[in-house]
């Protein structure tokens, strides 16, 4: 059985042992396009992470039995053409839950409790040259008694949400699927969270119903004191609306692991703003714990036992 990965490199250093015990593997750090329809030619298992795989490369794995996809989302397969030719596609769903949650509060804890200027503060030797035993000039908010609204309460949407209400915020949720299926917190519709939260956290799909789903209108609902986070998809949040919300004020800051387009443009409105520490980034890494890999991998490799 030829197994091929057109773009292993987005699992960094992961042993791959699992999956290359089960017959001759192939790895591609990454693929052109016309690398990839070279590469696949004569494959009967096609692993990918992001890879667009569409009829033509199908037709050009005429062995091709199965398509293996190495995340949770399936949009960059064409699933209509992988059905007409008989090929199976199978994801990985649940194997990041606890990396996408604990990155969340990463980015959450930095952003507020403003974690780069007190690093600085006490590298750059201004804590040393003081006099005195703190810096009181920066006081940071508290997230006890303040409100999460969570825009997604799914697996990890609802974790999050624990992990809220354990430092003490009150939690509130908008379905984005349009049932209010969580009856542990309370349901709100889009405006009213957005009105009500100090912290909202995005964890949904992209599809019709959230592509666009916060714009410049809706950032204009929030507190002057809150935050966003988007840790679900680009194109759910506006981002050019973003930038100047938070370098205007209208709210405090952002947090931002996902974005329309991957790698982020250097045309970004993102990467020209005025008040960039009010932001906090990372590179769509959410789901990459070791562990998270480590799962993915062996989750991978399960999916391909199963057959086809």
């Amino acid at each position: 059985m030829k197994i091929v990965f057109l773009d292993a490199s987005t699992l960094g250093d992961t042993p791959m042992d699992e999956i290359s015990s089960l017959g001759e593997y192939v790895a591609y750090p990454v693929s052109s396009r016309e690398e990839a329809l070279q590469r696949v030619a004569d494959c009967e298992v096609l692993i990918v992470n992001k890879v667009k795989v569409d009829d033509e490369l199908m037709a050009a794995a005429p062995r091709l039995k199965l398509i293996c996809v190495a995340a949770t989302g399936v949009n960059n397969i064409d699933l209509q053409a992988a059905e007409s030719r008989g090929v199976a596609v199978r994801n990985v769903a649940g194997y990041s839950t606890d990396s996408v949650v604990q990155q969340t509060f990463t980015l959450l804890l930095s952003l507020v409790g403003d974690a780069p200027y007190f690093d600085d503060y006490v590298k750059s030797g201004r804590y040393s040259a003081s006099g005195l035993f703190t810096d009181a000039s920066r006081p940071f908010m508290e997230l006890s008694g303040k409100t999460m609204g969570v825009v997604g309460m799914g697996s990890i949407g609802s974790k999050v949400a624990a992990v809220a209400a354990a430092f003490g915020m009150e939690v509130v949720y908008f379905s984005t699927s349009g049932t209010g299926h969580c009856k542990a917190y309370p349901s709100l519709p889009l405006d009213e969270l957005l009105s009500r939260a100090d912290v909202v956290s995005i964890h949904a799909p992209l599809n019709e119903r959230t592509a666009g789903l916060i714009g410049g209108r809706e950032l204009r609902l929030m507190k002057p004191s809150a935050v966003l986070l988007n840790l679900g998809r680009g194109g759910i949040v506006d981002e050019a609306a973003l930038a100047a919300a938070v370098d205007d004020g209208i709210l405090a800051g952002a947090a931002l692991d996902v974005y329309s387009r991957e790698p982020l443009p250097s045309d970004s409105p993102l990467l020209h703003l005025r008040h960039p520490e009010r932001f906090r980034f990372s590179p769509h890494v959410a789901w990459a714990s070791s562990e998270s890999l480590r799962r993915l991998v062996s989750k991978v490799a399960g999916n391909i036992r199963l057959g086809w």
